[in-house]
């Protein structure tokens, strides 16, 4: 039964690293970006839904109706502000742009709130779990987390097949220049799709600071779970990212299962091995097919 619990656990977090990731998926889908300052950006939202919650007094939860539309009207600007000069002058330079905002982001949120961890609050949900038997239990919180990992995965890919701007982003996807033949604008539509990619950034980031302790430094271990969630699934897959996110879930709850030090490493090893063996993921599929 405990290897079963840490399997169950597994797949909860893999929700929250799926949700994490899909925002990563989405950018890269569309404009082949590889966002480094994803990871800081999702502790940027944790840090907004704190000072929403410790010191404005918001509710946990209403304060992601706060937290999204911010972020996405930050991903709006830095979209048509610093990613599409930097897409005009090559592959590199996006990652080069995108890895220096982290570094600033980084130092600019260890000036304002210091290196000390913080958390959002949310009362009785933090513990309150469903009894399945005597050894397993689930927390409500972390299903609650899956649940909308899983919803707003299948949003996203709904929006990208049968919305008219979610099929001119997958047209600008293929082919940015037949795409401008067309009459679609591609740096909106780039623009747009960050504002989504940077919006669910938010949701998640909430949703981390609600669930584990973090400081301005933690982006660096989101970016990574994020990185390794998209990667085992196939690059641009949405649905592959929520296959991945479980993935490393399970490896590291059942790494930790085994030893406690070996959670993390067992995550990082089956990122590796998918890698080595099966390197466009479990579910290579592209946003735009």
């Amino acid at each position: 039964m405990e290897w079963l619990n840490a399997v169950l656990q597994g797949i909860l977090l893999g929700g929250l690293y799926a949700l994490l990731a899909a925002g990563l998926s989405l950018m890269f889908g569309v404009m082949r970006i590889v966002n480094l300052a994803h990871g800081v950006l999702a502790v940027v939202a944790a840090y907004l839904g704190y000072f929403l919650v410790d010191k404005l007094s918001v509710p946990a939860f209403l304060c992601i109706l706060i937290v999204i539309p911010v972020m996405a009207a930050i991903g709006y600007v830095m979209q048509l502000g610093l990613l599409n000069p930097a897409l005009a002058r090559g592959g590199l330079a996006p990652i080069l742009v995108t890895f220096g905002l982290a570094v600033v982001v980084t130092n600019l949120l260890q000036q304002f709130f210091s290196a000390d961890t913080r958390s959002i609050q949310t009362g009785a949900l933090a513990t309150d779990s469903i009894q399945i038997n005597d050894d397993i239990s689930i927390g409500v919180f972390p299903l609650l987390t899956f649940v909308v990992g899983v919803v707003v995965i299948a949003g996203l890919q709904t929006y990208l097949s049968r919305s008219r701007t979610g099929r001119a982003m997958r047209a600008a996807s293929d082919d940015k220049e037949a795409a401008q033949l067309m009459g679609i604008d591609n740096r909106r539509i780039y623009a747009i799709a960050t504002a989504i990619a940077l919006g669910v950034v938010g949701l998640a980031g909430v949703f981390l600071g609600m669930r584990t302790q973090f400081s301005p430094t933690y982006g660096d271990a989101t970016l990574i779970f994020a990185f390794e969630a998209v990667i085992i699934g196939g690059l641009g897959s949405l649905w592959g990212t929520l296959i991945g996110g479980v993935v490393l879930g399970v490896a590291q709850t059942v790494g930790a299962q085994i030893n406690p030090a070996y959670g993390i490493l067992a995550g990082n090893l089956v990122f590796l091995a998918i890698l080595a063996f099966r390197p466009t993921g479990l579910l290579p599929k592209a946003v735009n097919s």
